[in-house]
């Protein structure tokens, strides 16, 4: 869904007459500037390696937030305790009862409500297993967007859209907007003001 619509338009300083192609190509310019498929709140899946001793993991995309009528964000979460990594020292309690019955490697479900995590920052804090040993890898789904597109990211899909427009070679096709060619002026449509408001919804890790 595009971030801007036609009754936004007097108040983010475009003219009424803009037709709706400049701003569904702003959206999908700020959507591949931020790396991921859109603002609103949609589910994720990750597969995170977690550092040796640490019990914390830092999620992608932000903010986290619960979908509908969802009371937390994190969907489902699974770990494991695989085999050391090269340099790495398994010296925790029961590591070598563990080897010895194959249980590195096998996935175990982790009750979400058990889990910290900091919506502002994607910071989870997992538990430890039932043999006292850290997890290293987990995958996590959850849910992370914007209920409200605010006023940062509305007027920053206006603001590309005016750059856009004052741009001469994607002024000169005024009948349909082509987002591969937003895509192609991307470095002088999303200035250093947009990239300012985009800035605390751009993935984490990615890219």
């Amino acid at each position: 869904m595009a971030y801007l619509q036609p009754a936004d338009y007097p108040n983010y300083g475009l003219p009424t007459g803009t037709t709706a192609d400049w701003v569904t190509a702003a959206t999908a310019l700020i959507n591949s500037y931020c790396r991921r498929p859109d603002l609103n709140i949609i589910q994720y899946t990750e597969r995170l390696r977690l550092t040796s001793g640490s019990q914390t993991a830092r999620l992608s995309y932000l903010p986290l937030a619960p979908l509908g009528t969802a009371t937390t964000p994190l969907v489902s979460i699974e770990g494991r305790y695989g085999k050391p990594r090269r340099g790495e020292i398994a010296d925790e309690p029961f590591a070598e009862i563990a080897r010895a019955f194959s249980l590195p490697g096998q996935w175990s479900a982790i009750d979400a409500n058990s889990v910290d995590f900091d919506p502002a920052t994607g910071e989870l804090t997992l538990p430890w297993n039932v043999l006292g040993l850290p997890y290293n890898e987990v995958t996590v789904t959850y849910t992370a967007g914007l209920a409200t597109i605010g006023d940062d990211v509305k007027t920053a899909c206006a603001q590309i859209v005016r750059n856009a427009q004052s741009t001469p070679a994607l002024n000169a096709r005024t009948s349909k907007i082509d987002t591969m060619q937003m895509e192609y002026f991307s470095s002088s449509l999303v200035d250093e003001t947009v990239q300012a408001w985009l800035r605390p919804y751009i993935a984490n890790r990615l890219g």
